[in-house]
């Protein structure tokens, strides 16, 4: 229960940050957060862990918390190296992937639909990450997999807020078909090349992502 509470704190926290309500450089103070929350100090710096791991803010020691949100070209750059890391894992897939993992990907990729049917881009976002982690690890290699679960940890916030972007989730949506049709005809060229084009974010995709943080930074 604490964990979930935790959780929706985080949540709550990334809006904020990129609303512009803690602006790049604010201290987050945990009993100040506590208050707003109205919880204990124990899910707010669990939250607080949860940021940090995504970089949406760091921790300076004996001094605390503080916002920290990434340029433009940094931003830009992690989403060009997600893009070729999940590439990667696609193709591997595409010729690696188990019966078992297969159906575990088609069983994510519904989740995914019913959840766009129903307009809810949190829990889209959190299928979302299941669809890909499935990818990930059925690869076949671990170390590809450990490094596509630590920048998407930290490339989370980013993730979910294009999700608000309108008509995006049935974009999404549509390139998860062209990934899976792919995968299931053993492409790996195709595969990679599908999944590179749902994971970057050249030109519109990049515009409405700084867009919709530009608050923050002004």
């Amino acid at each position: 229960m604490e964990r979930r509470r935790a959780d929706c704190i985080a949540d709550d926290l990334e809006g904020l940050i990129f609303d512009g309500t803690f602006a790049d450089g604010e201290r987050l103070d945990e009993v100040q957060l506590a208050n707003r929350f109205s919880v204990s100090r124990t899910p707010v710096r669990e939250a607080l862990q949860r940021l940090t791991q995504s970089g949406l803010v760091v921790q300076i020691p004996r001094r605390g918390v503080f916002v920290r949100q990434p340029g433009p070209v940094e931003l830009l750059e992690m989403f060009e190296v997600m893009a070729e890391l999940e590439a990667v894992c696609a193709r591997l897939a595409a010729s690696r992937i188990s019966d078992e993992g297969f159906n575990s990907l088609l069983d994510a990729n519904r989740r995914c639909k019913s959840v766009v049917e129903a307009q809810d881009t949190d829990t889209y976002y959190r299928e979302n990450e299941r669809f890909h982690a499935i990818l990930y690890r059925q690869s076949g290699n671990a170390f590809l997999e450990q490094e596509c679960l630590r920048l998407q940890r930290r490339l989370q916030p980013f993730r979910r807020v294009q999700l608000r972007v309108r008509g995006r989730m049935s974009q999404s949506m549509a390139e998860h078909e062209a990934i899976v049709s792919a995968i299931e005809d053993a492409d790996g060229e195709r595969a990679a090349e599908a999944i590179r084009q749902h994971v970057s974010v050249q030109g519109e995709k990049f515009h409405h992502l700084i867009a919709r943080l530009k608050p923050a930074a002004e």
